[in-house]
């Protein structure tokens, strides 16, 4: 059996800057660790310093807009669902920016304090002009920047679909990772009711019990893991999971997320969904004949596909534009309602 002390790390890539990120980065199959990418950002030397110089830094940018705060009280940082899975273990309200940072302030010294977070805030909207100085040259016109903040939280593995730069400006956090594939070892709870809008693991990456989901010991075969410090960041590959726990009593993430599809294509999760409710529980010989269906059209779709017919007959076979995918999101929706 591994030990989480035994994981595989991430690999590291040294000299990478914010204005000049190479493409083997950009488009890596596996997570890499880009060691100080951000390590010259103004606000990795001000928020390193000490709460206190964080707020005093964060304060010049905020726009006085409340951000969504969770809260939990005796769950050791681990945000998820209650025993019985009829809600959560945490509460969400909303506070100033300023008064989250003097509760995280109030909480430093406390044994068994309250566990407070706050996840993926839009950096600029909620703090216009942060970016002047403090930003990574991404090459999307569609990148989505935010902002993480809180005490010692464990986020727990999930996925995304989007992928992510995550640039640790305070505090330290470990980051453990895992091929999509690992989906099958990783005892994942319900998609349709999540804490945060992303299916998560239900392990205990802290004390995992291998008695009540014995394939997680084959997860950790395959995982990958760092701790990051202030200034580091890591690439996470679109679909990679990843479980993220913060160390400091006081961590800030900025993290940017971008697309290589047009929005007008819609999110997976979506098609995954339909997926479930038209295709899951037909009879096994319809579901068979199906998976052929999608192979053939979606997972091992080329010109094969579309070549015997005429240009102006093959509607959506042929490859997707952003017009032609609005033209079929519209026909879908079409559908969904009769």
């Amino acid at each position: 059996m591994v030990a989480m002390s035994e994981i595989t790390p991430v690999e590291v890539v040294e000299g990478v800057k914010p204005e000049s990120i190479p493409a083997r980065v950009l488009e890596s199959d596996s997570p890499l660790l880009l060691k100080g990418l951000v390590a010259d950002w103004p606000a990795v030397k001000a928020c390193s310093q000490s709460l206190a110089a964080a707020a005093r830094y964060l304060s010049g940018f905020w726009s006085n807009h409340p951000v969504t705060v969770y809260v939990g009280e005796g769950i050791q940082g681990r945000f998820g669902y209650n025993e019985d899975f009829t809600g959560f273990n945490f509460k969400s309200g909303t506070a100033p920016l300023a008064q989250v940072l003097q509760k995280l302030d109030e909480q430093q010294n406390l044994e068994s304090g309250q566990s407070i977070y706050v996840g993926s805030t839009a950096v600029d909207q909620w703090l216009p002009g942060f970016r002047e100085n403090n930003d990574l040259d991404v090459p999307s016109e569609d990148v989505l920047v935010s902002f993480w903040l809180g005490n010692k939280t464990r986020i727990s593995a999930h996925y995304d679909f989007p992928d992510n730069i995550a640039c640790v400006v305070a505090g330290r956090r470990r980051f453990t990772l895992f091929p999509p594939e690992q989906i099958k070892n990783l005892y994942v709870g319900p998609i349709d009711r999540t804490p945060s809008g992303q299916a998560i693991s239900l392990v205990d990456f802290s004390n995992p019990d291998f008695e009540r989901f014995p394939k997680f010991a084959d997860a950790l075969k395959a995982a990958r893991t760092y701790e990051l410090e202030a200034g580091d960041a890591i690439f996470i590959p679109s679909m990679w999971w990843h479980h993220v726990e913060s160390l400091s009593t006081f961590n800030l993430l900025i993290n940017y997320w971008w697309c290589s599809s047009p929005p007008a294509m819609g999110s997976p999760t979506t098609a995954l969904m339909h997926a479930i409710l038209a295709l899951r529980d037909i009879p096994p010989r319809q579901r068979d004949a199906w998976k052929y269906l999608f192979d053939h059209y979606v997972f091992e779709a080329d010109e094969s596909v579309y070549a015997h017919i005429p240009e102006s007959g093959r509607g959506c076979l042929s490859p997707l534009d952003e017009l032609s995918a609005r033209q079929l999101r519209a026909e879908l929706l079409n559908r969904l309602n009769r």
